[in-house]
């Protein structure tokens, strides 16, 4: 019954601090559990040796494409340490701060394992020109893990793939460290790769040589990523694969390798950096007692401008509460108003809808942010925390209830009178729809003037940044099937399943956001139009509004919005999905610009296949093709009255994906 448990935190104590203060709580959730702790380690670090320093330019956040800054407030968790391709290196062997380099081989997949090889080395002199020596020990970069010899079709045939269970809901510090140290590596250009962080994009033309300036000059690469949770899961795989020569790329070496890296949990918002309690072991008699098995067999060792390692022994469950004492998070207070609200400049009466279509709001307004708790979300509006941007305002991620929540955070620019009518629409909007397929409102903040509405955050992004100008890897068919099945879902609940028929008004590829399910979710309701019941089937009048390449020619013509507009930009999205092309582009040749019309067009003339996704060549049902091409085209027709409804589009779709799920590629 005798398991080690380490664990090894890095946190900055200010000069002007006198103590570190450590302090271990029982667990309250299991009846008798007592904290006791065998050995304490604390080892001084280098400064900014995995913090930011303050002339950086930062370090690349994959999460939202923008580079982040791990500030001296931060606390990290050292997760795993890897000498990529080698043997275990001790704390005796480290450089002086006493951590430990595990190997790599209990990561790999089983492909990996089977096909990678640990190149030959000659021993080489390492020059430190580029990073400093206590970085990582010389063993670290004198080894590695590389894709194969010569057979550039095996090396073809895989990607290098490790696979780290982490704690969900948290950012984390990747480090990966290079050495080129093969002989015949001594040139830019020489061997080129790309590699993958939590399957985002870390670099698509990682050149070891470029960086490093030689063979034998050691250089690391940091990149920060955010882990969602997937449902009830206490752990997520944090992948991490490399790809030789992916597009074609002018290397004389078909091959990727890596020598080393370390993983750190970041803290939350709040201070924190618990994660999801662990199941218990099942406690059982004496005399039939086992050994339970150790879940976590990382060593890993104490470091950094303060480290703290803690190793504890036996099976009895361990809770660290407020363990993150050293960075002074701010509580978060929620406050909901239950009452009638005011809204900053205006405000609603937060009255019982009755059965008419009215104007009025919804006693439901959602949750009322302080204006304190958006600016400690996004540290004040931080730039590094835009996601979008539009002519509303910007759009943040950010995290509420002590950092455990992500959220995506629009502010609407104050001096704005549209913006203030669209604030109004949304929350109308969004606190009267429910459905799987439409963004929900989180809340808004009105305090000071302010017009800021909080959903749930969207952790894929938008539609359109799986289809064009994106460095993510090309959406398979089916995958585009399912997504566009989604969004027409959430449509035709706005035209017949809501109590009055809402007409969206701005459809388009940049407004069915995806959430980490890839569950497709129509947003952005400022535009929309409410006050028909569902039988209706009349017009609403309105001053033309939307957004070029997806508008109604008809609704263009006669001001008269219908639920048959939502149809036709729909069907614009559709093209944009089979096409992987803007549906406007002023640029291209007149017969091309608009996405529709150019569609129709090679449709007309029996040429549809010249203007598909390159990506999706051999990979459509010929009859699955057919049938999405005819619901696209009916949907983009001139004439509203020859448009089908979004059920009719549904079905389509679903049809259409039973054609390409039944049937083998032509």
């Amino acid at each position: 019954m005798d398991s080690t448990l380490i664990r090894e935190f890095c946190v900055n104590i200010d000069s002007q601090q006198q103590s570190l203060n450590i302090t271990f709580l029982p667990t309250r959730e299991i009846p008798d559990a007592y904290a006791f702790i065998n050995g304490i380690e604390i080892v001084s670090m280098p400064t900014n040796f995995y913090y930011t320093a303050t002339e950086s330019k930062g370090i690349p956040y994959l999460s939202n494409q923008a580079n982040d800054y791990i500030e001296n407030s931060t606390a990290l968790e050292s997760m795993y340490r890897i000498n990529v391709g080698g043997r275990l290196v001790s704390p005796e062997g480290d450089t002086g701060m006493y951590r430990t380099w595990n190997e790599d081989d209990p990561y790999l997949d089983d492909v990996s394992r089977r096909l990678s090889i640990i190149p030959l080395t000659r021993n080489p002199e390492l020059n430190f020109s580029k990073t400093p020596e206590y970085t990582a020990p010389k063993e670290v970069y004198r080894t590695g893990r590389s894709m194969g010899s010569k057979n550039k079709t095996l090396i073809l045939s895989y990607n290098l793939t490790w696979v780290f269970p982490v704690d969900p809901d948290f950012s984390y510090l990747v480090r990966l460290h290079f050495c080129e140290f093969e002989i015949l590596i001594t040139s830019p250009g020489d061997r080129m790769f790309s590699f993958y962080i939590a399957n985002q994009t870390a670099e698509k033309h990682a050149d070891i040589i470029l960086w490093s300036g030689g063979n034998g000059v050691p250089v690391y690469k940091d990149y920060i990523v955010y882990m969602p949770g997937q449902g009830r899961k206490k752990t997520v795989n944090l992948f991490l694969t490399l790809q030789a020569d992916p597009n074609g790329l002018d290397s004389k070496y078909t091959n990727a390798i890596l020598n080393g890296l370390e993983i750190f949990k970041l803290n939350d918002t709040n201070g924190n950096l618990a994660g999801t309690n662990p199941d218990p072991p099942e406690v059982t008699p004496p005399e039939g007692s086992q050994n339970p098995k150790n879940s976590n067999k990382k060593k890993l060792t104490a470091m950094l401008a303060i480290v703290v390692g803690v190793v504890v022994s036996g099976i009895l469950v361990l809770c660290v509460l407020g363990f993150l004492v050293f960075k002074r998070g701010r509580k978060v207070k929620d406050s909901i108003s239950s009452q009638g609200t005011k809204w900053g400049p205006f405000s609603f009466a937060t009255t019982k809808s009755t059965n008419s279509c009215g104007s009025s709001v919804p006693s439901d307004l959602g949750r009322h942010f302080s204006l304190a708790e958006i600016k400690d979300s996004t540290k004040n509006f931080n730039d590094i925390f835009i996601i979008g941007v539009g002519g509303f305002g910007k759009v943040y991620k950010g995290y509420v209830d002590g950092g455990s929540t992500p959220v995506a955070i629009k502010r609407l620019k104050p001096e704005s009178l549209q913006g203030a009518h669209e604030f109004r629409t949304e929350i109308k909007m969004l606190s009267q729809l429910r459905h799987v397929h439409l963004v929900s409102l989180v809340g808004c903040c009105t305090e000071q003037g302010e017009m800021i509405l909080v959903y749930d955050y969207m952790a894929r992004g938008t539609l359109r940044d799986h289809l064009y100008n994106t460095e993510n890897p090309p959406l398979p068919w089916e995958h585009r099937l399912q997504i566009c099945i989604g969004a027409a879902r959430g449509l035709h609940y706005l035209h017949t399943g809501a109590r009055c028929m809402v007409i969206h008004h701005d459809v388009k590829s940049t407004n069915i956001l995806l959430d980490e399910k890839w569950t497709a979710k129509v947003s952005d309701f400022g535009l929309s139009k409410m006050g028909m019941t569902a039988m209706s089937r009349t017009h609403i009048s309105t001053m033309v509004k939307g957004s070029f390449g997806y508008l109604d020619p008809e609704y263009y013509k006669r001001q008269q919005l219908t639920e048959k507009s939502d149809v036709y930009s729909f069907g614009v999205v559709l093209c944009e999905v089979l096409c992987a092309r803007p549906a406007l582009i002023r640029t291209a040749e007149k017969k091309q610009r608009s996405l529709a019309e150019w569609t129709e067009s090679c449709h007309r003339n029996g040429e549809i296949n010249q203007i598909i996704d390159p990506n999706l060549a051999g990979k459509i049902v010929v009859t699955c093709l057919d049938k999405y091409v005819e619901i696209a085209m009916s949907c983009i027709k001139d004439n509203g009255n020859e448009r089908p409804s979004m059920n009719d589009v549904v079905w389509g779709l679903e049809f259409a994906l039973q054609l390409q799920q039944s049937a083998k590629v032509c």
